[in-house]
């Protein structure tokens, strides 16, 4: 009887301790996952475009084959080599981190200037015939999956530095949980976004109440009201949390001039608003970082433009051309 008390007694340690774990990991998941907002809310307000033009019975199969080749970015391929940099490369982690906050200052920049000095960018599409829409819907969810690999590389590698020093099966674990809980999410409301018209379509031309036809009516023309709000929202985060990157990667650096000089004008501001101190200290530090993040992104896009996009062009023509 002894025995099976004592037996009882370790299955009871072992749950306290499996449950803590678990608590350990749904926290760092939380804290990781709000760390990667910016190029959460940037994913999900670019995705629906890679669906435009194609018959409503082959949205969700497209978006579907786009999140699976989205976790597969994320858990065999970031996630391993993200851990073995973690291991044996440990002072990679802050310059690779830079790296993705620069390009997301770079990306949220070139939102701003195209929307203040709209041109045509000169771009030829694709000499794919609207016969063809097999081969147009392969490049498509092709390239989709490429541009997901480098924001999925961006999330899990600020989901990575956010997660608290442990053992390796607890930082591997944390990242599959913020990998797919944000595949799901992201995907998923890209899904419910790319359906919303063709519900509000079927409520307004099928609803059997002038209340149902409106609300329809209604649906179809929020929609992209919606997407344009996501952009908006997305392009500001990607420049606040992209600023932030940088400034706090300068700072492990021992480069803290400006990160400290941002710190202490915004505890000078939230000092001078004493009732809502707190609120006002982390808008005033989210502002300077995003300005910080779009005069670096203006700065990197002569040299995407004029070195990077020449260097890719080069490279992509050596490619056959299907």
């Amino acid at each position: 009887m002894s025995g099976l008390l004592a037996l009882l007694d370790d299955v009871a340690a072992i749950a306290k301790v499996a449950a803590a774990s678990v608590d350990d990991i749904a926290a760092a998941a939380a804290k990781a996952g709000a760390k990667a907002a910016g190029v959460v809310i940037d994913d999900a307000a670019v995705t629906p475009k890679y669906v435009t033009g194609f018959s409503a019975d082959r949205e969700l199969p497209i978006i579907w084959r786009i999140a699976l080749g989205s976790i597969r970015n994320k858990l065999l391929i970031l996630l391993p080599g993200l851990l073995v940099l973690q291991a044996f490369l440990p002072q990679a982690i802050t310059p690779l981190l830079m790296l993705g906050g620069a390009y997301l200052c770079f990306e949220g920049a070139e939102k701003v200037f195209h929307a203040l000095f709209p041109h045509g960018d000169g771009v030829v599409v694709a000499d794919l015939s609207p016969g063809d829409p097999a081969h147009l819907e392969e490049e498509k969810i092709a390239g989709a999956i490429k541009t997901d690999f480098i924001l999925s590389a961006e999330i899990m590698t600020i989901a990575l530095a956010a997660i608290p020093q442990g053992t390796l099966w607890m930082e591997a674990v944390t990242l599959v949980v913020v990998g797919i809980v944000i595949t799901v999410a992201v995907y998923g409301v890209v899904a419910l976004i790319v359906k919303m018209d063709d519900v509000g379509l079927h409520m307004a031309s099928t609803g059997r109440s002038g209340a149902g036809r409106s609300i329809g009516r209604a649906l179809v023309a929020f929609m992209p009201r919606l997407l344009a709000v996501l952009s908006f929202v997305g392009t500001l985060a990607m420049l606040w949390v992209g600023g932030s990157i940088v400034i706090h990667g300068l700072e492990e650096l021992g480069l803290g001039w400006l990160g400290h000089h941002i710190h202490d004008v915004a505890a000078l501001l939230g000092q001078a608003a004493a009732p809502v101190a707190g609120a006002v200290e982390w808008l005033a530090k989210a502002v300077m970082d995003g300005i910080f993040g779009l005069v670096l992104g203006l700065l990197l896009i002569p040299v995407a433009t004029r070195v990077i996009s020449p260097l890719l062009a080069l490279v992509g023509s050596g490619q056959p051309r299907h």
